[in-house]
């Protein structure tokens, strides 16, 4: 039975892979800033306090930087030779899909770190995550019932989290060293109009979608606590959204699962209750 240590546990893909590695016979470790259950392991990528008790013993590894960093190789580097010192067996870094597009970004060079360190790995980059809709672009639906962008009516292949963490956990099942990233997208793109039309259809509460500025849009990132650094990144990158750098579909859900990945009208009906509330 192999141990596989979960970072960022509680997130929203950390809390769909558990389920998906223990059906698969893992003894799942899980890491956490701040542990709420006692099976929960303290882990601070800060600072690297908890590390070397959280990696003792495991097999596999599936690592992510925390959200509102940029300087994501820095947190990831020490995790990843700590893994190879300590015989990880394989390793499973969630990027993002683009991060390959600038050498220079915090998740390329920690992707090519990982890729330079001689352990066995994969790297899954993500489109948008559906989930997106019921979490980070749930304030705005609660204040205004309207999600508010400034993406226009530019289209995006968004993923259902369950899917990252499937893949995720079908790759961390194998030491199998795929050495390759793999580029996740839900099965269609789709605009925001169109998937608030279906949360719509789905949760019987009417939510809109209404494009906005950058500098509409920038003052509540700030007012929400994100560091100024970050919420320009983010603007940066919902402005790649907008050009069309999101539309792209890929067959990597179907080829690594032997299934489709799940449209959003699936998505919209599984969560409804999130916006009925």
């Amino acid at each position: 039975m192999p141990t596989t240590l979960v970072i960022g546990a509680t997130g929203t893909v950390g809390s769909a892979l558990i389920p998906d590695l223990q059906r698969r016979g893992h003894q799942v470790r899980l890491a956490t800033r701040t542990p709420t259950k006692p099976e929960h392991v303290a882990l601070d990528l800060l600072s690297g306090a908890g590390l070397d008790w959280a990696l003792q013993g495991a097999n596999r590894l599936f690592l992510l930087s925390p959200p509102g960093h940029l300087n994501q190789d820095v947190l990831l580097k020490p995790i990843i030779d700590r893994a190879a010192q300590q015989g990880v067996e394989k390793v499973v870094l969630m990027s993002a899909m683009g991060a390959d597009a600038d050498p220079t970004s915090g998740l390329s060079l920690a992707e090519a770190h990982l890729a330079h360190s001689g352990l066995p790995y994969a790297v899954i980059r993500p489109n948008w995550f559906m989930q997106n809709f019921h979490t980070f672009w749930m304030g705005s639906i609660l204040a205004t019932n309207e999600v508010q962008l400034p993406v226009g009516d530019a289209k995006a292949s968004f993923i259902d989290a369950r899917d990252i963490a499937a893949v995720a956990a079908a790759l961390l099942d194998s030491t199998h060293n795929n050495a390759q990233a793999y580029d996740l997208t839900g099965p269609e793109a789709i605009d925001h109009a169109t998937a608030t039309a279906l949360i719509s259809a789905a949760s019987g509460r009417h939510i809109g979608f209404r494009d906005v500025t950058p500098e509409q849009m920038r003052p509540g990132l700030l007012q929400a606590g994100l560091p100024a650094d970050y919420a320009e990144f983010l603007l940066t990158i919902l402005s790649y959204l907008k050009a069309g750098y999101a539309e792209r579909t890929t067959t990597a859900v179907p080829d690594i699962l032997g299934r489709p990945a799940r449209p959003f009208a699936d998505y919209a009906r599984d969560y409804a209750d999130a916006w009925r509330a």
